[in-house]
């Protein structure tokens, strides 16, 4: 049997972590075993539906590198691919239920739903259906219709016993039948509900398995029960555990919750507007619930491919898996060092180019941004040096380290602009020019460097040593700063 498996996201505004993890797991579970990946749009709630949000589905899968094979946009064999443009095909289903004994019309008003919620919430109960309408006379029932009553259409779930099914990754679950509420299937506007249409859905398009969040597992043996009710093959299940943020509370302690937004960003285009690679983020993502084996153990960076190659059902955990921002942030690092020079160029230009950046400084940058950054956005202000040079502390100068006073400072700057005024403008030539007047002047080099790299640059950090900022900044433009630092020390 082929695999076939769906991603089927509602259109309801930004993809987030857990969605993107489901969609990645449904992929590599069809890819690994060379079956069909499917992308069908769950549009059937209509209040929730969100302008646009379909088109933001399409963008993150491709930047995740995620590529279906039949959908609304390529088409397919098991076509349409949006709910709402299948809506004819389900009510037909729930009616031939209701025929058959297996579901029934409900004519209960929103008024007396709600008064059922209320008296559970009083008392401290469950909120669930009590049934009403599950026993009505034919007689009953026709005189509501011919009346144009308005009705949903209800599951008639077991009352009685347990229901067991296989999970891949949490075994065997069993549920109490008397736990499980008779479901609506088809709402008062003949919109099927999303429990029904993805049953309806997943049986025609042929889906084999089913890979969705924790939370679906109590309520698994209600779409079970459609299944048998049809006398269709139940597919395979594999749940995923949850995703959970950390969090420090009023006490200074460390809380586990489930991932939201107070933890930080949760939603795919929010983590790469904030600098972080769609590749390194899916391979982070691959890692939320699941450990490679065999040739892959222990392994943490994968290419799309490897990560096809390597996944395995059988290495998702039932524990919940904590989104860790600062493993994301070392994976994004790993990535960015491992770039081809084109790569790293085409990521961090649109930043050079904040700065005036020319052609002739990239190979230099490439060499000093490399090692040092863990996202792009990170360049701006590693290079923030080279905008216009602020009033800065002169307390810089002084530095234990460096053996650096504000004497020594300019000291070590006065005899370094004639050295800098007549020097070939390039890495070597500085050094050995810096290296060279420390020599003379029988101190350490960083004696030197440190005053003149902080009368240039004005900050602390920068990208590399006195030479490399020196020439960001080119002859002229060091000169001047250099100048106007013993301008300003000499006035202190």
């Amino acid at each position: 049997m082929k695999i076939r498996t769906r991603f089927a996201p509602s259109p309801t505004g930004f993809m987030h972590v857990g969605n993107l993890r489901t969609a990645l797991y449904e992929y590599l579970t069809a890819r690994h075993e060379d079956g069909t990946f499917v992308l069908r749009i769950e549009d059937t709630d209509q209040e929730r539906f969100v302008e646009g949000a379909t088109d933001v589905i399409y963008n993150t899968l491709k930047l995740a590198g995620i590529t279906h094979d039949e959908g609304p946009d390529i088409g397919g064999d098991f076509g349409p691919y949006v709910q709402s443009e299948r809506k004819d095909m389900y009510k037909p289903y729930a009616e031939q239920l209701v025929k058959e004994g297996k579901a029934y019309y409900c004519f209960c008003t929103k008024e007396r739903l709600d008064s059922l919620k209320d008296k559970a919430k009083e008392s401290g109960e469950i909120v669930g259906y009590d049934r009403h309408c599950r026993n009505l006379s034919q007689e009953e029932i026709d005189k509501n219709l011919a009346d144009k009553v308005p009705y949903v259409i209800r599951q008639k779930s077991p009352i009685e016993g347990e229901s067991t099914y296989h999970d891949c990754v949490y075994g065997d679950i069993t549920i109490k039948n008397e736990e499980l509420d008779d479901q609506v299937l088809i709402k008062a506007d003949g919109f099927p509900t999303y429990n029904f249409a993805n049953v309806i859905d997943d049986h025609t398009m042929g889906i084999t398995h089913v890979v969705r969040g924790s939370e679906y597992l109590s309520s698994t043996p209600k779409y079970n029960a459609l299944y048998d009710s049809f006398g269709w093959d139940i597919p395979t299940y594999i749940h995923l555990p949850l995703i959970m943020g950390k969090s420090v509370d009023e006490n200074g302690e460390t809380v586990v919750s489930k991932l939201s937004k107070r933890h930080g960003s949760t939603g795919f285009f929010d983590l790469v507007n904030e600098g972080y690679l769609p590749e390194a983020i899916m391979n982070y993502i691959a890692l939320l619930g699941w450990a490679p084996a065999g040739e892959f153990e222990n392994r943490e960076i994968f290419s799309m491919d490897e990560l096809i190659k390597a996944f395995d059902i059988n290495g998702i955990s039932k524990s919940p898996s904590v989104f860790d921002y600062d493993k994301l942030e070392w994976v994004n690092g790993e990535y960015i060092k491992l770039m081809s020079s084109e790569d790293f160029l085409k990521n961090a230009k649109p930043y050079y180019d904040e700065f005036g950046i020319t052609p002739d400084h990239y190979e230099l940058l490439e060499e000093l941004m490399k090692p040092r950054i863990t996202r792009f956005t990170q360049i701006t202000e590693k290079l923030s040096f080279m905008n216009e040079l602020a009033n800065y502390d002169l307390s810089l100068f002084e530095h234990k380290k460096s053996k650096s006073t504000i004497e020594s400072s300019i000291d070590a700057i006065e005899a370094a602009i004639p050295v800098l005024e007549n020097v070939e403008w390039n890495r070597e030539a500085i050094t050995e020019a810096i290296t060279s007047l420390a020599e003379s002047k029988e101190v350490k080099k960083t004696v030197i460097m440190w005053p003149v790299r902080i009368a240039a640059a004005g900050v602390a950090v920068t990208p590399g040593g006195v030479s490399e900022v020196l020439i960001l900044l080119g002859k002229e433009e060091s000169l001047r700063r250099i100048k106007i630092g013993l301008e300003r020390l000499r006035g202190k």
